[in-house]
């Protein structure tokens, strides 16, 4: 068993599965990765305990970023190595007199955002032909053109990773949900702040709006071994 879902009480796991909760989805032919926020403000600099990281950045989520971070890079690498598209998100730094903050949290320090908030991490940085695409608000889709950029591609699949699990992930993922999408969330490409809310979030967004699967699962999805039936059809 998954060790966030190890977190959840057994009881509530039954229910959810009695109430047909968690079922999974099947891949469409046509998927895009989001990789959201994954820039030094929402992680910190490397070596950093959780509390320094935070005086250098407010929002950053310290050492579970660098945990997940030479994951995160593989993901990116098996779609580029598939030619599937790779979208990356930032916060738009120049928004927030005009749209305000993406959550209620109130910045008591290092209000605004510091110089290299929204660099990308060497390991994860994008390519030329990547679009990286400014948002004002917790979801990749409130707002932008991501929907008629996927529309365009024909994409059928979301596939998210990134930051944080329990704010702009999942966000993403509800909207990816509504938008009809089948939509994954990489459990192990994912960071957050807080255990308890990443472990929590996790097992909502796998109950109710995506299949939540780990970077070594994803892969074996999109290329099945050798005389396996492949699943990468529409359910």
């Amino acid at each position: 068993m998954k060790a966030w879902l190890n977190q959840i009480p057994e009881e509530e796991r039954a229910n959810y599965n009695r109430a047909g909760f968690s079922a999974p989805l099947a891949m469409g032919k046509s998927p895009v990765l989001i990789v959201v926020d994954v820039t030094m403000g929402f992680c910190g600099s490397p070596g950093l305990a959780l509390h320094e990281a935070i005086e250098q950045y407010s929002s950053a989520c310290g050492p579970a970023s660098w945990e997940a971070m030479p994951r995160i890079a593989a993901l990116i690498d098996l779609f580029r190595a598939k030619g599937w598209p790779v979208v990356y998100t930032l916060s738009d730094a120049n928004s927030t007199p005009y749209t305000g903050r993406a959550t209620k949290r109130s910045r008591t320090t290092n209000v605004g955002y510091k110089p290299g908030f929204n660099d990308f991490p060497a390991e994860i940085a994008p390519n030329e032909n990547e679009w990286v695409l400014a948002k004002t608000k917790a979801s990749a889709f409130f707002h932008t053109p991501l929907p008629v950029y996927l529309n365009r591609l024909g994409v059928d699949t979301a596939v998210i990773c990134g930051v944080s699990t329990s704010g702009c992930v999942r966000a993403t993922t509800v909207d990816a949900c509504s938008y009809g999408y089948y939509t994954f969330v990489v459990d192990d490409c994912c960071f957050d702040r807080s255990h308890f809310a990443h472990c929590a979030n996790l097992f909502d967004m796998n109950a109710k709006y995506a299949t939540t699967v780990s970077l070594e699962e994803l892969s074996a999805l999109v290329e099945p071994p050798e005389g396996a039936v492949s699943i990468r059809t529409k359910a």
